[in-house]
């Protein structure tokens, strides 16, 4: 069964990177018909699409956030990496990465998240 850990610095400060990994295992980051997204919810806010990238390695990213924002994938460690550059106190949630078989969901398998705190 694919089980996702999401890993990575909980606090960061303002204007600096924001790296943080999702390991999968039991599956691959490469098998047919799988998308690997980014998923954040601030506090009291609902869940935010992020970005995401598809076995074939394409990115797609939310708009607002496509100049700070890369995701790539490591196929040798079976990491998902999401880099958010330029931070604020704005991108402050619990970050999460889910796997599925379409772009735009259902996600199939969820990680349990990580919070982020942006500040100085």
């Amino acid at each position: 069964q694919v089980q996702l850990q999401e890993s990575g610095p909980g606090l960061v400060k303002p204007s600096q990177t924001l790296s943080l990994t999702c390991t999968v295992s039991g599956g691959s980051v490469t098998p047919n018909l799988h998308y690997w997204t980014w998923i954040r919810q601030p506090p009291g806010k609902g869940l935010e699409w992020v970005g995401a990238i598809s076995y074939a390695g394409s990115t797609y990213y939310r708009p607002a956030l496509k100049s700070r924002t890369s995701i790539s994938r490591d196929t040798s460690k079976n990491h998902v990496t999401l880099q958010l550059t330029s931070v604020t106190p704005e991108d402050t949630a619990a970050y999460f990465c889910a796997g599925s078989y379409h772009l735009e969901g259902p996600y199939d398998y969820w990680g349990q998240g990580t919070q982020v705190t942006v500040s100085s």
